[in-house]
């Protein structure tokens, strides 16, 4: 196969298997969407101090409620940890909202079966649990101190505000300004991880067109057995850490490593990695400093280790590890037919277009980050004559350091065309 054919075939693929998935990608985010924008989280973040039981099990509710987008579960847990949280619940809010939102599972689902969403559930539990208990043993008060004093001045980017929470649910079916939450949620998780999702579609197209016996040089695929597993559940984090793709983007490359012979254990270890790629290690230094954020790169490594040992052990022993024939690549790829998949997607192209539609009739872009907001109840600084939206305070005061920088560039002109929102936080 020449080096032509060999890019034609990883592009084809990875067409074919963005196809197979593209209803439930959509479909998960705008479940994630309603989601953000519907469910109130003021009180529930002010319950998040604490490693017991309850404010670890009010974050992961917060966690599984929000972004499966690893890059703004960091960003909210740091603000969460920076406002009292603790290291443990902190934890749990970033691996609840990285494993235990809609759109992974359906996705899982699609590519590589049932079993591998369900595990991917109970494996984000069981490292929440795990995390919470190694956090209580080897991070103490003093780290967490010094850890929340440099959060405090470190700058965590933009996040999604949460939408208002004073309607109720029949008034917000009706509400096209609640729509409009919702549609702004859609598009802001798009933004921050479309570029993840293509890269896994990308790099798995191109991973099928290397033999199995290089996925065997990496992984031990033919002893089985446990040390197989443990093996495996070394290694696959290892790849997620150098792949640089996190959240979603993951699953196309998992559904590739099973298809090469890979573990169970090891492609869960693989996919609870996301929070450990190099790009996220750097963002932990930077908002907690080295030390800290050290600690919690080991004890997260290990706590995946472990859960994906546990959960497969567990699924081993209730006869849920898919057996028989691994799905060939073709089986992952799938092909373009009139078939359910035709008729969902094309569904999901129109959810996909009247959300988008939405953001763009009520939105406005943020000129700093050049995430697209609802200029209703977003943050606005008029300047020159111009009406300029934010997403965040941090963008905001960033334009108000030089407004020169970016006057101009997202400025929306005139009242009649710039209703001002009711509060300017």
């Amino acid at each position: 196969m020449d080096a032509l054919e060999v890019v034609w075939h990883g592009v084809r693929d990875s067409l074919l298997m963005a196809w197979e998935v593209w209803w439930a990608l959509v479909f998960g985010f705008a479940i994630s969407a309603i989601v953000q924008a519907w469910v109130p989280r003021e009180r529930v973040q002010r319950a998040l101090a604490g490693s017991s039981a309850r404010p670890v099990a009010l974050a992961t509710g917060l966690g599984a409620a929000s972004s499966s987008c690893s890059y703004a579960a960091i960003a909210i847990a740091k603000s969460l940890f920076e406002k009292g949280a603790s290291s443990a619940t902190m934890l749990a809010f970033q691996f609840a909202s990285t494993n235990i939102v809609w759109e992974l599972g359906i996705v899982l689902w699609v590519l590589i079966g049932w079993q591998f969403a369900l595990a991917e559930y109970v494996g984000g539990l069981v490292m929440i649990v795990l995390l919470t208990l190694l956090a209580r043993r080897f991070i103490s008060p003093r780290l967490e101190r010094a850890a929340r004093a440099h959060a405090s001045g470190a700058d965590a980017g933009h996040m999604h505000h949460a939408a208002g929470t004073e309607m109720g649910w029949r008034e917000r079916l009706r509400s096209v300004a609640s729509w409009s939450d919702v549609a702004h949620n859609f598009r802001g998780d798009w933004q921050m991880v479309y570029k993840e999702i293509i890269a896994g579609f990308v790099l798995a197209g191109f991973l099928a067109q290397l033999s199995n016996s290089f996925l065997g040089a990496l992984f031990v695929t033919h002893t089985g057995g446990v040390a197989a597993s443990v093996e495996n559940v070394i290694v696959g984090p290892l790849i997620a850490v150098l792949s640089f793709v996190c959240s979603v983007g993951n699953v196309p490359l998992a559904a590739v490593l099973w298809s090469g012979g890979i573990s169970f254990a090891g492609v869960l270890a693989f996919l609870f990695a996301d929070l450990i790629v190099l790009p996220i290690i750097a963002i932990y230094r930077k908002y907690y400093g080295g030390a800290f954020a050290l600690r919690i790169v080991v004890l997260m490594f290990v706590a995946i280790a472990l859960a994906a040992l546990i959960v497969a052990g567990l699924f081993g022993a209730l006869g849920l590890v898919p057996g028989g024939a691994r799905p060939t690549r073709a089986d992952v790829f799938g092909s373009v037919h009139v078939d359910y998949t035709l008729f969902l997607n094309a569904l999901a192209i129109a959810v996909f277009a009247a959300l988008f539609g939405l953001t763009a009739r009520r939105g406005a872009t943020d000129p700093v980050c050049g995430m697209k907001i609802d200029r209703v109840g977003a943050l606005r600084r008029d300047h020159l004559g111009g009406a300029y939206y934010f997403c965040s305070d941090a963008c905001r005061d960033e334009f108000d350091r030089d407004p020169g920088r970016f006057a101009g560039s997202a400025a929306i002109a005139g009242s009649a065309r710039s209703p001002t929102p009711s509060s300017l936080r």
